[in-house]
């Protein structure tokens, strides 16, 4: 016991000893060089970026030099689209074959061969509207991903001046309960003014 009790002083002091050195006493190389520079904020980047992303989309990411967003925001945008132009076309085609029907013509793409039409005009008129349903869904989404870009570019500009400072930390910190030895975890936040 009484062992434990020296072993405990001994590392204590040569803990505190470390600790109490002088930066004087240490040579030039050794001697820890605060190498923090300040970031320069410019207060117009975020609307810079999201205006450049307004104008041509992905053009804010790129601002940012957050380039593997570039893709992703021309996908998102070229899948809406594309489904967008596809509703579009498949609705004129049954809308062309419904006016056809009530002008009383019976060679449209849906009537088949002989007097039984392949779909009948109601439908007709249920394609077109679950298609137009579709359509107009496929462009909200498109003008959602459009805003969605010049948000991200934004965000990720007032994000990229986010200050870094050594003064704010956050410190994972271990506390042992000596009445009854288990430890404790938790996080420490610092503020150094």
């Amino acid at each position: 016991m009484i062992n434990r009790h020296w072993l405990l002083i001994f590392f204590c002091a040569v803990s505190l000893t470390n600790f109490a050195q002088k930066t004087e006493d240490l040579p030039e190389e050794e001697m820890e060089t605060d190498t923090y520079k300040p970031v320069i904020m410019d207060p117009l980047a975020p609307s810079k970026a999201a205006f450049y992303s307004a104008i041509l989309p992905g053009l804010g990411q790129a601002v940012n030099k957050k380039y593997w967003k570039i893709p992703i925001v021309y996908a998102a945008l070229g899948t809406s689209i594309y489904f967008y132009l596809d509703n579009d076309k498949s609705y004129k085609r049954y809308r062309n074959a419904y006016k056809r029907r009530l002008a009383g013509f019976v060679d449209d793409e849906f009537y088949g061969e002989g007097d039984i039409p392949l779909l009948s005009n109601d439908a007709l008129i249920r394609a077109q509207q679950t298609l137009r349903r579709n359509k107009e869904l496929s462009l909200l989404i498109t003008i959602g991903l459009y805003a969605l870009n010049i948000i991200d570019a934004n965000v990720d500009a007032h994000l990229l001046q986010y200050n870094m400072d050594k003064n704010l930390a956050v410190n994972p910190f271990i506390d042992f309960d000596t009445p009854d030895t288990s430890a404790q975890l938790g996080l420490s936040i610092n503020f150094n003014f």
